[in-house]
């Protein structure tokens, strides 16, 4: 039976109001459909909710082509989950070929961040590139009022327009990943999922009867299989690493390295350095001098950090703002002040020391009297110490 029909065993029906003029059943809505519960739920719930659903897959990438083991695609895997729980919940779907697309905004750009010496993040380039802006055009293209995704966020209307709000769930909170969400493509995208749990979440799968209902949720990069991402920049770019040495901070050798891809500023671990009096880390990644530089924690306190490619989503000049930041996805927030330099960059200038700020990651901007809201972020150049 269409799984409107079926019986609710575990609750109510939840009340999803994406906020469109009009009734439900006047407003296309086109869904991004991973293959994942999260986005089946969220084309589920939107389609019970009486909106004229449309599930969209992105073909984005073949694992052959990313790596040198030539498994098979669970890219495939995926389509095959979201085009059969499409016909499930009684909804047209349609399969789009970005793989050209992703490879040159989201694969080219990871391997060529890591030979930089910077720690990349490609879920946010997805988001910003692929997803929120090809995606986004199509489904303006199909006469769509709103893009709807599976992520854990919230889209609230304040009195200056839509805000970006963090998960209700903080286990599952994307915010940090979305920090480069334009205030034009928040007018348009919606998140039903944003004020759920995922316990919720699989309960209303299971309400539905989806066979992904208990399906795992992915714990790596789409396109790095078992997390060896030094496979994939391998493959892209072949000949590209290089080993080099590691030093301390006066420049002494203290050993060698079979390529700075293997190294994160913050890292202790894997340095295979011996003798020293003190723990090292890495301090620093000087990729032209195919140079990992290490010293003592100390000399990761960082004071100011430098970003390019800021995305403001405040109504007022962000020079001067009070803000919490994120440093890493996984890091406390931290009081800072915003500061414009020349030609309008950013920095965030950090009340107290934040030690593994690493280039290549983001610094996303939260309100400080409202933590929940994100206000943006920037990409992280580097990090300027300045604490005694």
């Amino acid at each position: 039976m269409p799984v409107t029909q079926k019986v609710n065993a575990l609750g109510k029906q939840p009340n999803i109001d994406l906020g469109l003029s009009g009734k439900p059943k006047d407003s296309r809505v086109v869904v991004a459909m991973s293959g994942g519960v999260d986005s089946t739920v969220t084309a589920a719930l939107l389609h019970e909710a009486g909106y004229d659903v449309v599930g969209m897959t992105l073909q984005l990438y073949d694992y052959g082509a990313a790596v040198p083991t030539g498994k098979t695609c669970c890219a495939g895997q995926d389509i095959h989950d979201a085009r059969l729980a499409a016909d499930r919940i009684g909804i047209p779907h349609y399969v789009l070929d970005y793989e050209s697309r992703f490879r040159e905004s989201v694969m080219d750009d990871f391997a060529d961040s890591y030979l930089r010496g910077e720690t990349p993040i490609p879920c946010v380039r997805c988001n910003q590139t692929v997803k929120f802006k090809d995606l986004l055009e199509t489904a303006r293209d199909l006469g769509a009022s709103a893009l709807a995704t599976g992520h854990y966020v919230q889209r609230k209307v304040g009195s200056n327009g839509a805000e970006l709000h963090s998960g209700a769930d903080p286990s599952k909170d994307q915010s940090y990943f979305l920090f480069a969400t334009t205030p034009s493509q928040l007018d348009y995208l919606r998140f039903p999922l944003g004020g759920m749990s995922k316990s919720e979440t699989r309960a209303h799968a299971h309400r539905f009867d989806l066979a992904v209902a208990e399906k795992p949720d992915s714990q790596d990069i789409c396109f790095v299989p078992n997390g060896r991402y030094q496979d994939v920049v391998a493959k892209l770019r072949p000949g590209a690493i290089e080993p080099g040495d590691i030093v301390d901070l006066e420049g002494n050798i203290l050993g060698q390295h079979q390529g700075v891809i293997g190294f994160t500023v913050g890292q202790r671990r894997g340095l295979d350095i011996g003798g020293t009096a003190e723990p090292l880390y890495v301090v620093k990644i000087s990729a032209d001098e195919r140079r990992v530089i290490v010293g003592p924690r100390a000399a990761l306190a960082a004071r100011t950090v430098l970003l390019s490619d800021q995305n403001w989503l405040g109504s007022t000049d962000p020079n001067g703002a009070r803000v919490l930041v994120k440093l890493r996805s996984a890091s406390p927030l931290a009081e800072a002040t915003l500061i414009k330099g020349e030609e309008g960059k950013l920095s965030a200038l950090l009340d107290e020391p934040q030690f593994g700020v690493a280039p290549g990651q983001a610094c996303v901007f939260y309100d400080a009297e409202q933590p929940s809201r994100v206000l943006g972020g920037g990409w992280i150049v580097s990090a300027e110490s300045g604490f005694g």
